[in-house]
Order: structure tokens, then C-alpha cells, then sequence
């Protein structure tokens, strides 16, 4: 059977720290839930470059891509193995989806995959590798990627791209009730989703509600392409809505397996 796909709004670092915040909760039972894979490819928001590029790095190091949080958050850490075996089937099919393809040979794991997995995978015991995002080049672009990364799911590969479903810094608040806007953005991206609705989805800049409000700028939102575009018509989905953090950033999971 085909591994799972998993999406992930990983939110603000310090959910880390939250112990019993819903999110983490969600995390956790998606995990005791997931078959364990043989290995982990993931797509953070939180990489970006000119060019797809894969880490292969055997040993990653836990990145602290962040400042200002608390001083036990940069305590933390998650020493999982890589996975550079995966270099030469991911290169086989970016070729074969006339993808370029670059390696890493010493690109960590930034906060959008330690954070998840702290939960998702606690042992750290599963081979962890990375994906980069390239801004610059939009949601089709991104769709196609995840399209070259179907052939990994029979592998044993879990997909877990990290990135969120709203991203509006100017709709923070540490006290306000959700932002209305945040939540009509995500249950249209729940229905179109769903419904595999890929022409709104690809332009949900001007047709989604508040599209281009909920993401200023575009890096947290393509790993959901990526997830997307390696899911397939006969998969099911799940959506997950644990809570809604700093009034705006909505923390919604979204699962595709097969049925």
C-alpha cells in the first residue's frame, strides 16, 4: 500500500513548548495512527532556494532558524539519521518529470520538520530528509513536484510537508478571537481540497476569500501544493482542525491515504 501523505501547519516554534496545546495532541495521534515508514521527506516552508535540492546529509543537524523564543526551545533538539539513499530514486523521478534536482550534502532540519516531528515520530528513530521550496516559481510549479514524488509513497516514503494554512503576521493577536478572515480562507481550502478542485486552488490568489491576505507572501502555503500534487484522485482526506493559534494562524492538518 501506498504510505500517507501529511500536511502540517506547524505554526509558531514555541508550540514546542505547549504541552498541552491540541496541536501537539493532533500530532501526537496522527503518529501512533501512521504506519511507520521507512523513512521521511520532508518539504518545509522553511527552505528555500533557486533550485529543487535534496538533503543528504547522514547525520542532520536541529536548526534554530528562529530568535526571541524561550531559552528551552533552543534545547531541544531531534537527532534522527538522513535518509541519502533516497538521492538516487528522487533523481530518477525528477528526471523522468523533466525536474532539475541539486544535492545538499549538509542541510539540517530546519523548525518546520523538528517541530512536527518532535511529536509526530518522538523516538527520532525513522531516517529524516529534506526537500527545498522554491518561492519564486508558484503553486503549479509546486504541484508538479509533489506529482514527482508519488513513486516514493510505494517505497515506503512519508511525505510530510510543513508549512500553514494561514500566514498573515498583521492578523497576530495573543488574545483576540480567530481572525474571521483566517477561518472563511481555510474552509475554502478544506472544500477545494476536497473537492480537487486544482484551477482554485492554483489561483487562490484571486479566488479564494482573502487568498493573497492570508498569504502575503507565498513559501508557507507550497508545501501544501507539494502535498496536493503527490496525492492521487482515489485517496481519501482527513482534515484535522486542533486550534487556532495567535488568533490568525490556523492549525489545520490534512491527511491523503489510500483507501
Amino acid at each position: 500500500m501506498p504510505m500517507p501523505i501529511l500536511f502540517v501547519s506547524h505554526g509558531s516554534p514555541d508550540i514546542a513548548l505547549q504541552t498541552q496545546a491540541p496541536t501537539l495532541a493532533c500530532w501526537q495521534q496522527l503518529g501512533e495512527y501512521l504506519e511507520r515508514p521507512k523513512a521521511i521527506l520532508v518539504v518545509s516552508a522553511h527552505w528555500e532556494t533557486s533550485t529543487p535540492t535534496f538533503s543528504t546529509t547522514p547525520q542532520p543537524k536541529t536548526i534554530y532558524d528562529f530568535g526571541g523564543f524561550p531559552a528551552p526551545l533552543y534545547r531541544l533538539s531531534y537527532p534522527a539519521a538522513g535518509a541519502p539513499e533516497l538521492a538516487s530514486q528522487l533523481q530518477t523521478a525528477f528526471t523522468q518529470a523533466n525536474l532539475p534536482l541539486k544535492t545538499d550534502t549538509q542541510r539540517g532540519l530546519d523548525h518546520g520538520a523538528w517541530i512536527p516531528l518532535l511529536s509526530l515520530f518522538p523516538a527520532a528513530d525513522i531516517p529524516v530528509a529534506q526537500l527545498s521550496i522554491q518561492t519564486q516559481a508558484g503553486p503549479a510549479w509546486h504541484l508538479k513536484l509533489g506529482q514527482a514524488l508519488q513513486s516514493l509513497r510505494t517505497a515506503g516514503v512519508l511525505i510530510l510537508a510543513s508549512g500553514a494554512v494561514t500566514h498573515n503576521f498583521a492578523w497576530l493577536s495573543p488574545t483576540a478571537e480567530p481572525w474571521p478572515a483566517a477561518l472563511e480562507f481555510s474552509n475554502w481550502l478544506a472544500d477545494k481540497l476536497q473537492a480537487r478542485a486544482q484551477e482554485e486552488l492554483i489561483t487562490y490568489r484571486t479566488t479564494a476569500p482573502y487568498g493573497s491576505a492570508a498569504h502575503p507572501t507565498e513559501e508557507h502555503i507550497l508545501p501544501l501544493f507539494v502535498a496536493f500534487g503527490a496525492s492521487i484522485r482515489t485517496d481519501r482526506l482527513k482534515r484535522f482542525t486542533p486550534e487556532v493559534t495567535y488568533s490568525a494562524l490556523v492549525m489545520d492538518a490534512y491527511l491523503w491515504e489510500t483507501e
